[in-house]
C-alpha cells in the first residue's frame, strides 16, 4: 500500500484505557491496536487525538497500523482503494461497537 511499510497490518480489535490524573487534568490514554495476525501494539495518544481516533472506529474506513512509522492509517474515508479490498472494516456493525459487543 503505497507510504506504509511492509509490516503495516489490518487493525481488528482496538481497546482503549483511559487513567484519571489529578482533578482538572485530562489524564492519560493508551489504546491497543491488535493487528490481523495477533500482534498488539500500544501508543498513548492526547485526548484530542483520542478523539479523532474514536471518530475513525465509529466510520466506514478501513485502520491499519504501521509499526515500523507507529503510523495509523484510515482508508477508504471517501471511496475505496483497491488494495482494501481484502482488508475488510470491523466484522462489528456499528451499534455492536458502540456498545462494545453483545
Amino acid at each position: 500500500m503505497p507510504g506504509a511499510s511492509e509490516q503495516t497490518r489490518p487493525i481488528k480489535i482496538i481497546n482503549a484505557n483511559w487513567t484519571a490524573g489529578p482533578d482538572g487534568d485530562h489524564g492519560r490514554f493508551e489504546v491497543m491496536f491488535i493487528t490481523d495476525d495477533d500482534q498488539p501494539h500500544v501508543a498513548a495518544p492526547s485526548p484530542e487525538a483520542m478523539t479523532a481516533l474514536i471518530a475513525l472506529t465509529q466510520a466506514d474506513t478501513v485502520l491499519l497500523w504501521d509499526p515500523s512509522g507507529r503510523t495509523l492509517i484510515a482508508a477508504n474515508v471517501i471511496g475505496a482503494m483497491p488494495w482494501t479490498q481484502s482488508a475488510q472494516p470491523s466484522p462489528l456493525g456499528k451499534e455492536e461497537r458502540l456498545s462494545g459487543g453483545s
